[in-house]
């Protein structure tokens, strides 16, 4: 298994255009680490250039401590995942799984070996002998994976490979995905999806790229909880974090908080004099607001739609002198709510600030 060390990786097109740029990463032995990032961010190139299937413009990329800028994909020991399965129609469960062995010429013992483990830690063992078309979309998917565990490589790679499947079956290779990785701790795994779901499920550390580079690297929860900008802030996480506009003023001997929408923030999550007459954002999660009854509010607006989820309701409110409307995240059955005005508070220790796009602590 491997670590790996991009250092200064940039990609052009036609030597102008810059794809991606100044993208420094490490990624250790053992880790599952996730791409995640809006259509066009570079997340697909990205992985790509690690399978030596995209050239690097500008940069190195390390193996295990050796520059492979210009070693052929099929010498780098990786495997790849592709969205679509790719599998052979007219060749076997066993003989699409073996395919790379039997041209590496590995003998018939080492191939069944390594084929029969694989199916094993698939559960694959029972549809050996089916053809493709006989299989479920899931099923396809996992002789996909399979197909690359065989080869035991250095590293594996996974290019949303859950897009094709429908909701149920995203689930259930979801989890078998989360076994596997289980079942090979050392194993080093890159997985790009858009689905944060599976990024925040499935990985060890999160990659979130926006704006031709890297927005912020951590684990699912530091990403949740400790966003560095208002992007990575509003991308993790469904429905986005609420950004309210402010301005941070002097109350008695305190600083704090007002929104323009009319509400203060408590006196807790303020900021030094230095700051006063500053102008923030205010950010808080929807599944952070809480009803409040009294007039120690820090937000109300008048309910515009209702989204009932069943364990959950959502209610997004009217626009405030043209922001993005503010949606709230409560738990339970919320009825007959539209049209009347909310009141809600928030902990001190759950809000954000942002000062010029970036985390004010």
């Amino acid at each position: 298994m491997a670590e790996l060390k991009l250092s200064g990786v940039r990609k052009t097109y036609g030597g102008e255009i810059d794809v991606l740029k100044n993208i420094n990463l490490e990624i250790n032995q053992g880790e599952l680490v996730v791409f995640v990032g809006p259509s066009g961010c570079g997340k697909s190139t990205l992985l790509r250039m690690i399978a030596g299937l995209e050239k690097i413009s500008d940069g190195t990329l390390e193996i295990d401590g050796q520059v492979v800028n210009d070693v052929p994909p099929a010498q780098r020991g990786i495997a790849m995942v592709f969205q679509s399965y790719a599998l052979y129609p007219h060749m076997t469960v066993r003989d699409n799984m073996s395919f790379a062995l039997t041209l590496a010429k590995k003998s018939k013992e080492e191939i069944n070996e390594a084929v029969n483990k694989a199916a094993d830690i698939l559960q694959l063992s029972d549809y050996l002998d089916r053809l493709p078309k006989a299989l479920s979309g899931g099923q396809r998917q996992r002789v996909a994976i399979g197909r690359a565990i065989v080869r035991d490589p250095k590293v594996y790679l996974f290019d949303e490979p859950l897009s094709n499947l429908d909701a149920a079956l995203r689930v259930a290779t979801r989890i078998e995905i989360a076994r596997l990785k289980e079942s090979m701790p050392d194993s080093t795994m890159i997985y790009v999806t858009h689905d944060q779901v599976e990024a925040m499920t499935l990985a060890s550390r999160i990659v979130v790229l926006a704006d031709k580079g890297i927005a912020q690297v951590g684990t699912p929860l530091e990403l949740y909880e400790t966003p560095e900008n208002e992007f990575v802030a509003q991308f993790i996480g469904s429905p986005s974090m609420n950004l309210l506009s402010g301005e941070i003023v002097a109350t008695g001997t305190q600083t704090t908080v007002k929104l323009d929408a009319g509400g203060t923030a408590t006196s807790s999550i303020a900021t030094n004099n230095d700051q006063l007459g500053a102008r923030v954002n205010i950010g808080v999660r929807p599944e952070d607001f809480e009803i409040c009854e009294g007039d120690d509010w820090f937000f109300q607006g008048k309910v515009d739609i209702t989204e009932a989820l069943g364990e959950v309701t959502l209610m997004y409110f009217e626009p405030i002198n043209g922001a993005d409307p503010v949606v709230g995240k409560l738990q339970g059955i919320h009825k007959d709510v539209r049209g009347t005005t909310a009141k809600f508070s928030v902990a001190p220790e759950k809000v954000h600030l942002f000062k010029n796009g970036i985390t004010m602590r």
